[in-house]
């Protein structure tokens, strides 16, 4: 009789740790890509017939593509704190000739905060910054394969990816490899995975991987109508003083226009090729239905619009960037939608966050741009904030965005010029051809853009760290 209490102890003790056994983590995987440098027309589903990007297009098919995105400070080093942080720069204090990031505010770093959450996180390509104290980041990532500074197109010198360079001796690629590993590696370990990849293309200098070169050879590509520098007469004096300017004839745009693109747009291709090899192992592994894909650009580039070359001016070939974003459990999946609401790189970090489940830091600019996967036709916000403070004083400005508007306060001023303002009605006028700030027609709406700017200007006095 004994023994056979025994047994029934013994199979309710082992009941007991059956029913207690920890339920799988159904979390979903994130997985962030950003190209550095590239700008909307360059992605064939934003409207471009002459460029390749099948995988993009699938995967902006497949999710919501977004019209209307944009990067609050459209330059490498502080859009890459903005990302991370979902804070405006004049909070992150990062910028390049400004300041590295404080320990404090990488605290609260989408990254860290998901590894302390439990997510396998992972980071490859170009940081991009650095927190002050630490060589790189390294250490708070499961998985590594960054690098700093601007890292190079040669794997072989990017000392964490080395191991890659054999198969894939073009850096593009091989960050697509690290991204099947990671992925492997975290379904082995049956825990969540965040994977982050920057890459640096088509960041100049311009090398592209030859193993592509015959994708676009003796192609000639359409100029937008809002190309050369007679389609910049009507833009501040103050745009005009920076290096973006004359970068339309150093960097060939004037003379070379099909030549230079071709470039550009084969190093976006070996970009594309690396989302389908991390989309096919996500399919592989059998956790595509499961994983959330974000896939955007640090910034835009001019690419000889309005007759400039580069990024950081409030112009829309520099500020805007492709979005896309996929996620197979959501309403809007396979269903072609787009969306119109205005949307920007602080916005990342809520997202992630909410994907992950966790609450957004009181700290953050951002917003989850969750409800518009639910609902691509409504609106996350009224109006967004563009800043630039880097480089020479002249092109230094302030710009507020809202669905349809745009106005931008250069508030440098000398003997040469005066402090300008410019108004764009985007809805009517996307190639912002027409500056309506003389225009006494459009005197409402300048008041109104106005009152708008001094909102944001406020939240910069009020917010702006004391420190960078």
């Amino acid at each position: 009789m004994k023994w056979i209490i025994t047994f029934f102890v013994a199979i309710t003790f082992l009941a007991g740790l059956a029913v207690a056994k920890p339920a799988a983590d159904t979390r979903p995987n994130i997985v962030y890509l950003m190209a550095d440098d590239q700008n909307v027309s360059s992605v064939g589903c934003y409207g471009n017939p002459e460029v390749v990007t099948p995988n993009m297009d699938k995967l902006g098919n497949d999710g919501v593509i977004f019209d209307r995105h944009y990067n609050t400070t459209a330059i490498c080093m502080a859009s890459r704190a903005n990302v991370f942080t979902g804070m405006y720069e004049y909070k992150t204090g990062t910028n390049f000739d400004h300041g590295n990031m404080k320990p404090e505010v990488w605290a609260k770093s989408y990254p860290v905060l998901l590894r302390q959450a439990g997510y396998l996180t992972a980071f490859a390509g170009k940081f991009g910054f650095v927190v002050t104290g630490k060589d790189l980041c390294e250490s708070d990532f499961d998985f590594w394969g960054g690098g700093p500074g601007q890292t190079t197109y040669a794997t072989a010198r990017n000392k964490s990816m080395a191991k890659y360079a054999k198969d894939y001796p073009h850096a593009t690629r091989s960050y697509g490899a690290f991204g099947q590993d990671v992925i492997r590696e975290s379904v082995q370990q049956g825990k969540p995975f965040c994977l982050s990849i920057s890459f640096k293309a088509p960041h100049r200098p311009v090398t592209p991987d030859p193993e592509y070169d015959h994708i676009y050879a003796g192609k000639t590509f359409t100029k937008p109508a809002n190309y050369g520098r007679q389609a910049s007469e009507h833009f501040s004096e103050q745009s005009k003083q920076g290096r973006q300017y004359p970068r339309f004839e150093s960097w060939d745009y004037d003379t070379d226009y099909d030549g230079v693109m071709a470039l550009y747009y084969q190093q976006i291709y070996a970009i594309d090729v690396a989302v389908g090899m991390i989309r096919e192992e996500l399919e592989s592994q059998g956790v595509a239905g499961n994983t959330v894909i974000i896939y955007t650009s640090d910034n835009g580039f001019l690419c000889g619009a309005h007759g400039y070359g580069s990024k950081v001016l409030p112009i829309e070939e520099s500020a805007r960037a492709p979005l896309m974003i996929y996620d197979p459990r959501s309403p809007s999946a396979e269903k072609k939608l787009r969306s119109g609401a205005l949307t920007g790189n602080i916005d990342f970090a809520p997202t992630i966050l909410e994907l992950a489940g966790l609450p957004q830091p009181a700290n953050m600019d951002g917003v989850s741009l969750l409800p518009l996967l639910s609902n691509p036709s409504t609106d996350v916000r009224e109006q967004l904030a563009f800043m630039n403070v880097w480089g020479s004083n002249p092109t230094k400005s302030l710009t507020v965005l809202t669905k349809a508007w745009k106005y931008s306060y250069w508030w440098y001023g000398d003997d040469k010029m005066k402090p300008t303002e410019e108004l764009f009605h985007l809805k009517k006028d996307p190639l912002e051809m027409t500056n309506l700030a003389s225009n006494p027609e459009a005197g409402p709406m300048l008041e109104a853009m106005r009152k708008n700017y001094e909102t944001e200007l406020a939240h910069w006095k009020d917010q702006a760290v004391a420190y960078n």
